[in-house]
């Protein structure tokens, strides 16, 4: 356990998946559809919500694109901050640009676009491909408890919290 920068004592983070796929250009709709669905229920509503769907959903494109054919999603909730994960087995030397591209060059928005409609954007490259992470702050009054979170007593989140 660590110290908070108020000297608070803080307790691990809880961790919950809410939603693990893999997924191929075949899967991609019905993955969007069962991602909107997931973000929903943990809270996430409104243009926030569509944001994040909309670049989770630019990453999926690209890992299939860019990154094999196919890839793996993973959905969780850490405290306040929903969080989802996109791997794929594609080249981790290539290059990834996060920068907007000229407009007279198609495509290439991709990384652009998961990185303006989210609170983060990580790129992890690994041996056998690469992760995007993208993360969304959650208010307390907007993600409900999922099963098991009675047994815990939650830390209350404050302004001096180094998430959200």
């Amino acid at each position: 356990m660590g110290a908070s920068r108020s000297g608070r004592t803080r307790r691990p983070a809880a961790t919950a998946t809410i939603l693990a796929a893999d997924f191929t250009a075949a899967t991609v709709t019905a993955l969007r559809h069962r991602l909107k669905a997931s973000v929903t229920t943990a809270g996430l509503t409104g243009d926030s919500g569509d944001d994040f769907v909309l670049a989770v959903h630019e990453l999926v494109t690209n890992a299939v694109r860019h990154g094999g054919g196919r890839g793996r999603l993973t959905l969780y909730r850490t405290d306040d901050v929903l969080v989802c994960e996109v791997s794929d087995d594609g080249d981790s030397a290539a290059e990834l640009p996060v920068q907007l591209p000229a407009t007279d060059i198609p495509g290439g928005r991709g990384l652009w676009l998961a990185h303006r409609f989210t609170e983060g954007l990580i790129l992890t490259r690994g041996v056998s491909g690469v992760t995007a992470t993208v993360t969304a702050c959650l208010t307390p009054a907007e993600h409900p408890r999922l099963p098991g979170d009675e047994a815990a007593d939650p830390v209350p989140s404050t302004q001096e919290d180094e998430r959200c």
